[in-house]
């Protein structure tokens, strides 16, 4: 007794069009949350050197 095994074929291309929603989801996630880190990376950049000029200008007036 052979048991048949039925294929399943998806021919209306749902899952490619929701692997495709699903990597440009992923894809929007890494370059928002790439955006927020380059921000947050600047604003500590500026704050150091806002911090060294103004300990070499402190030094400079010392002298």
């Amino acid at each position: 007794m052979k048991k048949k095994i039925k294929v399943l074929n998806e021919e209306s291309g749902q899952s490619s069009a929701e692997l495709m929603l699903l990597m440009g989801t992923i894809i929007v996630i890494v370059l928002l949350v790439g955006i927020y880190v380059t921000n947050i990376l600047h604003s500590i950049d500026d704050g150091l050197k806002s911090l060294v000029e103004n300990g070499r200008d402190s030094l400079i007036n010392k002298l």
